[in-house]
């Protein structure tokens, strides 16, 4: 069994001509579960695969990351083959957030007969959920409100934080040390998300080595962030990743 991590977008809210950050945890270079659904995301992931996403976890219910839902109800629900069969893992904090920000719109057709729900098969998660053979942890992170915004890992493998301020106790615990850790970062900091900056006084010069960043704010930054000596990810570019630790996937 072979991994990957490809990401689909890797752009702030505002370079939408980067791509809404998202990414694809691929299993023998075929998608497994696909991380957020913004808009360009969606695209990217149709543009890629030639089909739409059968598994998606949302990290949060910015448009950026869940816009592209919408759409993927249209693609999906006139679709003998395909309606009610695509898994949303939503953490349940976010279920009640998701269903007023796209799901709860009146009448998503117009003639009627149709819920937003029907063409998908919604799962809420908690600390942690089983997919396709592998047990991913679900865990907290720092953006906006507490509780609104979340982060996924695959022990031994990946870590992708979401968007997120820096969250060095979070990483300690879910990481053994061999895991990629997908990080949100931009040149300058905020209150919701992680600045050049925040790296070094945040974080270790172990974990400094094993970050990826995403979410910048243009090619510019891009080039910042590498001059800076960390890894930047690119829109399109997969990643190999470790295999997973003996407890996150079946015997």
């Amino acid at each position: 069994m072979s991994l990957a991590l490809r990401f689909l977008g890797v752009g702030s809210a505002q370079a939408v001509e980067l791509g809404s950050s998202s990414a694809v945890l691929e299993r023998d270079d075929k998608p497994l579960l696909a991380i957020d659904c913004g808009p360009e995301a969606l695209s990217a992931y149709l543009a890629r695969y030639g089909v739409p996403p059968t598994a998606v976890f949302v990290t949060h219910t910015h448009l950026d990351h869940v816009g592209g839902l919408e759409r993927l109800f249209y693609r999906t629900y006139f679709d003998d083959r395909l309606r009610g069969t695509t898994r949303l893992y939503v953490p349940a904090p976010l279920v009640p957030l998701l269903q007023e920000r796209i799901a709860g719109y009146p009448e998503v057709l117009a003639e009627g007969g149709a819920n937003f729900w029907d063409t998908f098969r919604l799962i809420p998660v908690a600390a942690r959920f089983w997919h396709e053979g592998l047990r991913f942890d679900v865990f907290a992170v720092r953006h906006h409100a507490p509780n609104t915004a979340f982060g996924l890992a695959l022990r031994g493998s990946f870590v992708y934080t979401g968007d997120t301020r820096p969250i060095p106790e979070v990483l300690e615990h879910y990481g053994t040390g061999a895991e990629l850790v997908a990080h949100d970062c931009g040149i300058a900091g905020n209150p919701s998300h992680t600045g050049l900056d925040d790296l070094a006084r945040e974080y270790s010069d172990a974990v400094r080595k094993r970050l990826l960043l995403y979410h910048y704010g243009s090619t510019a930054d891009a080039r910042a962030l590498a001059a800076a000596g960390y890894a930047v990810a690119e829109a399109g570019r997969a990643v190999t990743l470790a295999a997973p630790d003996a407890q996150a996937k079946l015997a």
